[in-house]
């Protein structure tokens, strides 16, 4: 009953701001991720609102929900067939201070509650970042922080940065971890993208009777990909994105986040496409 009551709060939260919003967009988006004997196919919508307070401060509100199936070739893991179904909802908080006219603070906070089937407080779980960004000059800025993020599967601390470079009106560069892309936009409609990004999440699992002592599933992945984006109407979006996953791992852990099985997936490639309407 908490859970419902936080993310009823949360959603409450996001529309009520609407009416005071600079920006607002809803976006869904359907991706899937074959290996030999596994297939991934994940669902994510989300509702953004960004506010602007003042004239130095950003306030955003997300709600975010995803459903991950995983299909198993027959007979290849008969005793796991039944962690098929994984559900994730996420609210993320999130405030950009303008400090001063080149040096900007983000901060954000984001409950997530991950689980399988059977809801509970214990799937609750809080994940965060805090970066400094300074712009240099009008074509380059440098943002560098810390994450409590799931990049790599399980909640942990990571450092953030982001070095980006406009080469020129068309084309951007970004040098970062976990993330980096090479942009190009030859109209207001076209944006290309290339990327390279560590991504992962974790789901808690309801009790089990192989392995005993699993308590969590674990996915993370290295991705690189090409994403093509068209503006097909005023404030319609609609993308495409292929790609390759490198250094794929699918685990189960136990409550020490010590690995007790490895479904050794092997690496794949990833399709997805997605929608969005921004106001």
């Amino acid at each position: 009953m908490k859970i419902r009551f936080l993310t009823g709060v949360a959603f409450l939260i996001s529309f009520f701001n609407m009416k005071a919003q600079e920006q607002f967009s809803v976006n869904m988006n359907l991706k899937t991720e074959p290996t030999s004997e596994i297939d991934f196919n994940e669902t994510n919508i989300g509702v953004t609102v960004n506010t602007k307070m003042n004239a130095k401060n950003i306030l955003s509100n997300t709600v975010e929900y995803s459903n991950l199936k995983v299909n198993y070739e027959t007979g290849s893991f008969t005793k796991f067939e039944d962690l098929n179904k994984f559900t994730q909802l996420k609210y993320t908080i999130a405030i950009g201070h303008e400090i001063s006219n080149n040096t900007k603070l983000n901060l954000s906070i984001t409950p997530i509650v991950s689980f399988q089937s059977k809801i509970d407080f214990s799937d609750a779980a809080f994940l965060g970042k805090f970066e400094i960004n300074r712009q240099f000059s009008p074509s380059a800025s440098l943002s560098i922080g810390a994450a409590r993020s799931t990049i790599f599967g399980e909640p942990k601390f990571t450092p953030v940065f982001a070095l980006k470079y406009k080469m020129n009106t068309n084309t951007e560069l970004q040098i970062g971890f976990p993330d980096s892309k090479l942009s190009y936009s030859n109209n207001s409609r076209n944006n290309f993208n290339l990327s390279n990004s560590f991504n992962g999440n974790y789901y808690n699992l309801d009790p089990i009777a192989y392995p005993e002592t699993a308590e969590k599933m674990i996915l993370s992945q290295m991705t690189s990909a090409f994403e093509y984006e068209r503006n097909v109407d005023k404030n319609w979006f609609i993308n495409f994105k292929a790609g390759y996953d490198f250094n794929k791992k699918y685990n189960l852990t136990d409550q020490d986040n010590h690995k007790v099985y490895d479904f050794n997936t092997g690496d794949g490639y990833l399709l997805g496409i997605g929608i969005k309407y921004k106001l």
